[in-house]
């Protein structure tokens, strides 16, 4: 079994709208051979809380205005390190940075289909080790290191 046009179609949607709120690392899963609740899986992260809530709302609204899907769920709002969408078809999961390291999904769904995606969602491949490594050095620029 393979994801569904459905899904797919979502997965398409909502990778492009974390894209374009500058989600990092967006890639997207097809479990649907090992999971019998969902299609696939999408998942993306941001170096901070106040992006991973806006990653996540653009997402909604986005396949809210151009499919007309509403989650059914949606959990970790609270404190914004890791939300998930349940769109049914599929799982959106937007993470912190941190979570996304600790927590590895990759590594968990590694052996199913990655899911081809835009261009835009695909540019943002290795923008977290990016930041980090910006954020390091510009730690390290500061004079004295702490305050």
């Amino acid at each position: 079994m393979t994801a569904t046009d459905r899904s797919l179609e979502l997965i398409t949607t909502a990778a492009q709208a974390a894209a374009d709120k500058l989600a990092h690392d967006v890639i997207a899963y097809d479990v649907s051979d090992v999971l019998s609740i969902t299609d696939a899986f999408l998942l993306a992260s941001a170096p901070n809380d106040r992006q991973v809530k806006a990653i996540v709302d653009e997402i909604e609204e986005r396949l809210q205005k151009e499919l007309g899907a509403k989650p059914v769920r949606r959990e970790g709002d609270r404190e914004s390190r890791w939300i998930l969408l349940d769109y049914v078809d599929i799982v959106v999961h937007v993470q912190h940075s941190e979570e996304r390291v600790f927590y590895a999904l990759e590594r968990l769904w590694k052996d199913c289909p990655e899911l081809e995606l835009p261009a835009d969602a695909k540019a943002t491949r290795g923008k977290a080790e990016e930041h980090a490594k910006a954020q390091a050095a510009e730690a390290d620029q500061e004079p004295g290191g702490e305050w």
